[in-house]
């Protein structure tokens, strides 16, 4: 079930995440950071370092305001450490706020951890195994069961306490109650939905969406009365979050108490035990720093703070001294082999990889860590498994962009310049040195002046508006150019791209000549079939008045001959 992942829409292709996770369970995917879910651990790591705030968790609100709509009995089960995550004066306010939201049942799931402890002292007494491991901690138990399955014989074969205390509530009020554990952390959530729990946990809600939903509701805490939880702990269950699972009194004194919090120490614990550096210990293992308290889903209170209000808290309470009757076997757990299958890639694919982002020797592995893998094999195996892109290799993509960049700048048709926001020219290309007749070590650093006049350049940085295509004639350097002076805000750094159009300018009045002697020519043809058309027409004249005359004579000596006198 894919409870956890990342927005879609605010990644940003930095890495953090991946760099942050401690078992590689992200996935890059066209450029978009995935959560891969039999790999991960619901450890939270990642979703405290995005800078982008992506997170993306499945919440469970809605099906419990549905499960108090219609009537349910809803019962809240709250972790210790939330006596330090609200603003409130007294802990019957929190306890008010939940039933104000609609709870029907208010305990707390340190009873659950009482019942684990005594477990514990139980199992470890009948066992002698060189090594035990607590398993309050959803996500460093599914670190062990996926990465180190070798281990998983140690793991003290019990619930959570937030799955023991749904299995009392379930005993206790019924099969039909909705239990709804309240707490800091993430991977309860995945937890809750583990097959092997078999629906004692109906909902998980976190602590920020808890603050979230008082607010909705305008509940201020610290403004309310007081109520008491319908059934309160003691001492050894309050002080889960202290790191205080392990204690003289349930471990035997031949063994070594040993708490680890923060999930490098855990992977290095663990790779101890693997390697035989450890025996004779009972280790304590919770994969946040500073344990339940520094939760990922903590409401951003001080980490000292909440510490403090705990141990009040821890030493408000009475110590127990008789447990109710329970049958252990309801209370068992089997922990499994989940290690994720993984393709080996063969020494040939992982060079190949290697040769595709630039690296062909063993020097051009710079194992920076930029990517988020540690070495730059690790990277090339998780690229052949699908789990990373070749675009990841920071180092081989910018090199990629400098030397596209550069061979664009050099080869350029076109005359660039940058300069700075003190007019001294920074860079220049080839094309640049051509057109004005110097090297670019010889201007470098001096103001732009010595090769242009700065007019242009000075009006620009001033108004910070850029000028596009303007045509200017350099008489010292008989060309003329389309030049554009642009203005890079986030640099502070102006841009002149210059292009030569001193051939077409020529051409242009060549053409304009050519235009010019055309018309007069035609000009002059044009009066002169004028002066033919005159003269042509004048002729006509002479020519028609002749022809009458002759005509009107060989007329009358016509009518003359056949007797006509008219």
């Amino acid at each position: 079930m894919n409870i956890l992942n990342f927005s879609k829409a605010n990644c940003k292709n930095c890495y953090k995440c991946l760099r942050s996770c401690p078992v590689k369970a992200i996935k890059i995917k066209n450029e978009q950071a995935e959560i891969v879910s039999e790999k991960c651990i619901g450890c939270g790591n990642c979703f405290r370092v995005c800078p982008q705030n992506a997170r993306k968790i499945k919440s469970d609100l809605e099906k419990v305001k549905d499960a108090i709509k219609d009537g349910k009995k809803v019962i809240a089960s709250v972790a210790p450490s939330y006596v330090g995550a609200f603003n409130m004066k007294t802990v019957g306010q929190f306890a008010t706020g939940l039933l104000k939201l609609g709870f029907s049942i208010v305990e707390e799931t340190a009873i659950g951890a009482e019942i684990v402890s005594e477990i514990y002292k139980n199992k470890i007494e009948k066992n002698d195994k060189r090594i035990h491991i607590t398993t309050c901690c959803p996500a460093a138990n599914d670190l062990i069961e996926n990465y180190y399955p070798k281990l998983v014989d140690f793991m003290l074969p019990v619930v959570s306490p937030m799955i023991a205390h749904g299995k009392i509530i379930k005993e206790k009020h019924g099969r039909d109650s909705y239990v709804v554990f309240i707490g800091p952390c993430i991977a309860k959530k995945l937890e809750a939905v583990d097959f092997r729990h078999n629906d004692t946990v109906d909902a998980v809600i976190t602590f920020d969406e808890l603050e979230e939903w008082f607010h909705n509701n305008k509940i201020e805490l610290d403004h309310l009365d007081e109520s008491d939880f319908n059934k309160g702990s003691f001492k050894r269950g309050r002080a889960y979050p202290l790191e205080s699972v392990l204690n003289d009194e349930n471990v035997s004194r031949e063994y070594e108490i040993l708490k680890v919090s923060g999930i490098e120490n855990c992977i290095e614990t663990l790779e101890s035990i693997e390697n035989n550096y450890l025996d004779k210990v009972c280790l304590e293992i919770n994969t946040c720093n500073g344990s339940c308290i520094k939760g990922p889903a903590m409401t951003g209170k001080n980490f000292y703070k909440v510490k403090n209000a705990v141990k009040d808290y821890v030493n408000e309470a009475k110590e127990k001294e008789t447990f109710e009757n329970f049958n252990c076997k309801n209370f068992n757990k089997k922990f499994l082999d989940k290690s994720p299958m993984k393709k080996e890639a063969s020494e040939e694919d992982i060079n190949e990889i290697l040769r595709k982002i630039g690296k062909y020797e063993k020097n051009d592995e710079l194992n920076c860590g930029g990517c988020g893998y540690n070495t730059c094999r690790e990277k090339a195996q998780a690229v052949y498994e699908g789990m990373a892109e070749l675009n990841m290799c920071l180092p081989f993509m910018r090199s990629k962009a400098e030397g596209l960049t550069n061979v664009i700048f050099e080869h350029s048709p076109n005359g660039i310049i940058l300069i700075n926001n003190d007019l001294k020219i920074k860079e220049l290309n080839n094309k640049a040195e051509k057109l004005f007749h110097i090297k670019a070590h010889e201007v470098k650093n001096k103001p732009v002046q010595v090769i242009l006049e700065d007019e242009l350049f000075r009006r620009v940085l001033n108004t910070k508006e850029s000028i596009i295509g303007k045509k200017i004639y350099y008489k010292e350097y008989n060309i003329v150019l389309f030049q554009s002076i642009i203005y890079l805000e986030k640099e502070n750094i102006l841009l002149a791209i210059m292009t030569n159009i001193t051939e077409e300018e020529k051409h242009k009045q060549e053409l304009t000549l050519v235009k010019e002697n055309t018309i007069d020519a035609a000009q002059k043809v044009i009066e002169k079939q004028m002066r033919v058309a005159q003269e042509i027409a004048s002729l006509l004249g002479e020519t028609t008045a002749e022809t009458k005359g002759i005509l009107t004579k060989l007329k009358k000596i016509v009518l003359q001959e056949n007797g006509d006198y008219r």
